[in-house]
This record gives structure tokens, sequence and C-alpha cells, in this order.
């Protein structure tokens, strides 16, 4: 099997590379690309995001032919991909960091900041936080609910259709952390910074 984390220059994604490694093992073949042709060729991908919406946005768009690659093995394909942070939010059809910026618009919905209630709620939301698995999901197979995973965000992916909502955390309000539609899944948490159980939903990702 052949897995690939695309590196479009969107932060530090070294820790996301080092947990896939860590769970594969040498059974699967990672490669951390940008190449179209890889990336159409490959089985799986890995759409990680630091920073904000219009920088991911902008740097996944600066690299010639990428976001119809990523179309191609998504959404024409099929073929399973997971966003992590920023990587789930691109999914949406607009995003609101910065600036007015249109999304991937895989799964209909908007990026908003966070309501911290007049400072009740510190932003950037970073650190622990309790999930709450609202429908079974491939991606949470064998994981408790209420297991703590690792944040670090000011905005919120809040979809259109409730449907695609597979967890969600109690932040200021209910907050959507993961989705999944179809062959598409994201996490807005790192599971690469989540410990053990965040290793064991990348290992879930891997054996789909």
């Amino acid at each position: 099997m052949k897995l690939i984390i695309v590196d479009y220059n969107s932060g530090n994604i070294s820790s996301v590379i080092n947990s896939f490694r860590e769970v594969a093992q040498n059974k699967v073949n990672i490669e951390v690309t940008s190449d179209l042709n890889k990336i159409k060729s490959s089985d799986k991908v890995i759409l990680p995001g630091q920073g904000s919406f219009k920088s991911c946005v902008e740097a996944l768009n600066s690299i010639n032919g990428l976001v119809d690659s990523l179309n191609e093995f998504a959404i024409s394909n099929k073929k399973p991909l997971l966003g992590i942070c920023v990587g789930l939010q691109m999914f949406a059809n607009i995003g609101y960091e910065e600036t007015e910026t249109k999304g991937l618009g895989w799964i209909a919905g908007k990026v908003s900041k966070i309501d911290n209630q007049n400072g009740k709620y510190k932003l950037p939301h970073i650190g622990w936080n309790q999930i709450n698995i609202t429908k079974e999901s491939k991606l949470f197979r064998n994981i408790q609910n209420n297991s703590h995973m690792y944040f670090v965000h000011s905005y919120e992916f809040i979809p259109v259709d409730k449907n695609v909502v597979s967890a969600t955390i109690d932040y200021s309000s209910n907050i959507v952390c993961a989705v999944e539609k179809e062959n598409i899944f994201g996490t807005q948490f790192h599971p690469e910074k989540s410990d053990k159980i965040g290793l064991k939903i990348i290992d879930n990702f891997i054996n789909l």
C-alpha cells in the first residue's frame, strides 16, 4: 500500500510524518511529496495543515495542478483521504480567517472564528479536550468515547449537513472536531500529538 503525506509548505509536518512512520513500521510505503503523479497513483492521502486557512489554501494553489489532483483522488476516484487541523478546515466552501477565502468545497460549510464569549474562552484553544463521538466512524474503531485529544485552533468548521460530523468537543459551544463523508475523513485535533489514542486513529486510517 502506498500512502502520501502531501507536502505543500504549510508549516512543520515532521510530527505527522514521524507518527505515520511509527504506526506503519515499514508495512506501508509512506512518501512525503507534492508530486501530482505520485498522489494520483497512491492508495491513501494525508492532507496536513498548519497556520491560517488563507495561507494553507494559497500554499495548495501555488503548486500547479495540486488541487486538481486532490479533487481527482478524493472526489472522482473516491480514495481515502484524511485532513488534519487546517487540512480538515479546507474541506469547506469558504473560510473567514484573515480574509474571505474559498476552500476546496468537498463538504458544504464554512470555517469561522470560535465564539470566545467576550473572553470567557481562551483563543487559540490549545491543549487536551474530551471528544464526544457522535456516530459510528471507521476512524474511531476501538476508541472510547470521551477520549482526550490534542488541539491547537481558533477557528471551527461548521458543516451544512450535520450527518458528516463524527465527533464534537464542548468549548464555548459544540464544536465539530471530526468529520466523515464516504471516503473523506478529517480531524480538527492532532492525532499525531494525541499520544497512544492518536496513534490508534492513525492505525485505523492506515487499515481502512
